[in-house]
């Protein structure tokens, strides 16, 4: 199997990458506390106040699309995302070194289509309000974007690891 290089080895410094991934871990797991406390809120004031609030819908969407679109490109960064790692693991190794430089490109591709039509989708919407909550209808598809783009950035990085590797390999 493969090591997970985005790990730094004991006192080496973390790579300006892994911080901002840790800093994406953090936002998508605070978006699922909020998305707990604003469900639990939901629940409450429906059964036992009998006043249910409005906002509570559009604002769970909201954050579950934070932790979902974070959540995936920190997924990306880490590589734990889906793979066939065990088919990869069987190849010989020219057609794994091009299965390698392939992989980050096609999570790069997705990302970049993610992250522009998310982008579209938002600003489309952004002068539609949305229903029960002061903000735009389309505020949902800003994680979607960002996540993308994080995909992407991630992708690259993980691209230009594996053209290092190979390069230094050819080198012996």
């Amino acid at each position: 199997m493969s090591e997970d290089t985005t790990l730094a080895p004991d006192g080496a410094p973390r790579s300006a990458l892994d911080r901002l991934a840790d800093f994406v871990i953090a936002i998508a797991a605070t978006a699922l506390f909020g998305l707990v406390v604003v469900q639990g809120w939901q629940v409450f004031a429906r059964y036992v106040i009998n006043d249910s609030p409005s906002w509570t819908e559009p604002v769970t969407l909201l954050l579950l699309s934070i932790a979902m679109s974070l959540g995936a490109a920190a997924g990306v960064h880490t590589r734990r995302h889906f793979g066939f790692f065990l088919l990869q693991d069987h190849m010989r190794p020219g057609v794994r070194k091009l299965v390698d430089l392939l992989i980050p490109l096609v999570i790069a591709s997705i990302g970049a289509v993610i992250a522009w039509w998310g982008g579209v989708l938002l600003v489309d919407g952004l002068h539609i309000k949305a229903a029960g909550a002061a903000m735009p209808q389309s505020i949902n598809y800003l994680p979607l974007s960002v996540g993308g783009a994080l995909m992407v950035l991630f992708a690259l990085n993980q691209f230009a690891q594996v053209l290092r590797a190979a390069s230094a390999g050819e080198g012996h």
